[in-house]
């Protein structure tokens, strides 16, 4: 069973930067047998937001357009360990992000971030990213 563990979350100034990381367990993030993992984030009263996916099989990354250019997704094969490097921040990414996985992935379907959605089957708890002014 796949098991999500976040960290880095806190508080930064507008412009500034922060990486979040993600211990997996029960699965290998350099494996053939593709999951998709992925960063949702949560703004307080709004829905689910999906931010970046990642695909474990070849390492397609994708990113939601709110993100893009700003965020990165990766993954450490020896740490077992996904990460979203988060620069150039604003107000609006102020949210709770959450390490999300879902898999393994039939062959063919899609992991990206359009496509996947918040649809994912295992979530962490949540890590707390608050960006001020």
């Amino acid at each position: 069973q796949v098991r999500l563990l976040e960290s880095g979350g806190g508080s930064v100034q507008v412009g500034g930067s922060l990486r979040l990381s993600c211990g997996v367990s029960g699965h290998t993030v350099n494996t053939y047998t593709g999951f998709c993992l992925g960063w949702v984030r949560q703004a307080p009263g709004k829905e689910r937001e999906a931010v970046a996916t990642l695909y474990t099989g070849d390492g397609r990354e994708t990113y939601g357009d709110s993100v893009k250019g700003r965020f990165t997704i990766s993954r450490e094969k020896a740490k077992n360990a996904l990460y979203l490097e988060m620069t150039g921040l604003k107000s609006e990414d102020t949210g709770t992000y959450y390490c999300a996985a879902l898999g393994p992935m039939t062959y063919g379907a899609s992991c990206s971030v359009s496509v996947i959605g918040t649809n994912f089957g295992v979530w962490g708890q949540g890590t707390q990213v608050t960006v001020s002014s």
